[in-house]
């Protein structure tokens, strides 16, 4: 899968003279295009809706465009909530998913009516305490053990923090029914950023084959089965990207097999991508502001792993392009790497790329979700701006970058500028 910038070098010349780097650029156009394929894989199921998980990308014009395609949010925190809330989306178009919850959180999210989706057996209690037990209500499902496909662990959910044993969603829907809950719904996230397509049906298949287990052991409606994320992308050229349509027919087919049979043909499914949606309609654009030779070959961005902290953090890859270069053989290879007083402050290892000049824009790809968002404030540094390429070729910013004033803001002592 060849890897291309949204924009040429020349229009990111144009950009920097009114937004410096570095600074994240979002596609609306791909945005759209990536909701609207999702929209139509799912099709078959009356009641599909997408939750897109704000966490990935908490920003309100992005957020925006996906409520105008039709997309719910996936939140887990209070402040996720309030975004939420400020765009517009209400109700049901709200899903809350969170672990370790406060009081706070619950009563703010069954005021906005948003649909609660309980981590633990424990919080039954906990959230009929502080807020009530809405009429619908969903839990989160953990069957231990590891998750394969085809024998090939995916994960291990028995390793994880999250959700209900098997016997705990027995008694939890009991307890939720006693106390008044009328609709119920499923979740469960098994495996992070998968490829190949078959992760989805395969989960689909486990949580029908539960559901209908559940609806007779208990006589609850179960209204919804929602999949969660885990639909991954490729962030190396070499793989190949995941075919929605396939995935979507696929986890009909699990639908037409296991719930159709069992009465269960009005379920509902949901699904909380945000990779998946947003990765690849994002990209990082850095300057080479140094380049150092002693041991090995280094570039120095303007860019750090405030801006993006996955490849320092994981070891994760991800694509760069040298703009203008694109054409030039990949025949230098260098560590690229950020400004932090860290040696893990790498975007890349022996990076092979064209002969690479002070001066030069680098692209690192597939940074739309979990860049920004995870960005962070070590070294005193300063996280970037995020800009919007909208369709029609205007670039908007959509938040601007940090300044010292916005670190210091938060104390109090003499001296200390609250200016620029």
């Amino acid at each position: 899968m060849k890897k291309e910038p949204f924009v040429s070098r020349e229009e990111i010349e144009e950009i920097v003279r009114s937004h410096p780097t570095p600074f994240h650029l979002y596609h609306e156009q791909g945005i759209r295009q990536t909701a609207r394929a999702l929209q139509q894989a799912f099709s078959w199921n009356k009641g599909f809706k997408e939750y897109f998980a704000v966490k990935a990308t908490p920003n309100p014009r992005i957020l925006k465009i996906l409520r105008e395609e039709g997309c719910g949010v996936d939140c887990s925190s209070k402040t996720e909530l309030a975004l939420s809330d400020a765009v517009g989306f209400r109700g049901e178009e709200i899903m809350f998913s969170s672990n370790a919850t406060p009081a706070e959180e619950y009563v703010y999210a069954k005021q906005l009516g948003a649909i609660i989706n309980l981590d633990d057996i424990s919080h039954i209690e906990f959230l009929e305490k502080h807020a009530g037990i809405p009429e619908k209500i969903s839990c989160r499902y953990n069957p231990g053990g590891e998750f394969t496909i085809h024998n090939k662990i995916m994960d291990s959910p028995k390793d994880a923090k999250y959700g209900f044993t098997k016997k705990q969603m027995r008694e939890g829907f009991i307890k939720l029914k006693e106390k008044g809950a009328k609709e119920f719904g499923i979740h469960a996230f098994l495996a992070s950023n998968t490829l190949g397509g078959e992760y989805y049906p395969v989960l689909a298949r486990t949580l029908f084959e539960t559901a209908v287990w559940l609806q007779k052991e208990t006589g609850v409606h179960i209204g919804f089965i929602n999949l969660s994320g885990g639909i991954g992308i490729p962030y190396k050229p070499d793989e190949e990207p995941n075919d929605i349509s396939s995935i979507g027919q696929g986890v009909k087919l699990a639908f037409e097999e296991v719930l159709v049979p069992a009465g269960m043909g009005d379920v509902a499914i949901f699904t909380e991508l945000g990779r998946y949606m947003l990765g690849p309609n994002g990209q990082l654009v850095a300057k080479v502001l140094h380049i150092k030779n002693t041991y090995k070959d280094y570039l120095g961005l303007d860019a750090c792993a405030a801006n993006l902290m996955r490849p320092a953090m994981y070891g994760a890859y991800h694509h760069i392009t040298v703009a203008g270069k694109e054409g030039q053989p990949a025949e230098h290879k260098y560590d690229v790497t950020g400004s932090l007083c860290e040696n893990n402050d790498k975007f890349a290892v022996d990076r092979m790329l064209p002969e690479v000049e002070i001066g030069d824009y680098l692209v690192i790809h597939d940074t739309g979700a979990h860049g920004h968002a995870m960005g962070y404030n070590y070294n005193g540094k300063l996280r970037s701006a995020e800009l919007l390429l909208h369709s029609d070729g205007e670039v908007e910013q959509i938040r601007r970058a940090e300044t010292a004033a916005d670190y210091f803001a938060t104390l109090d002592y003499p001296g200390l500028a609250k200016g620029d």
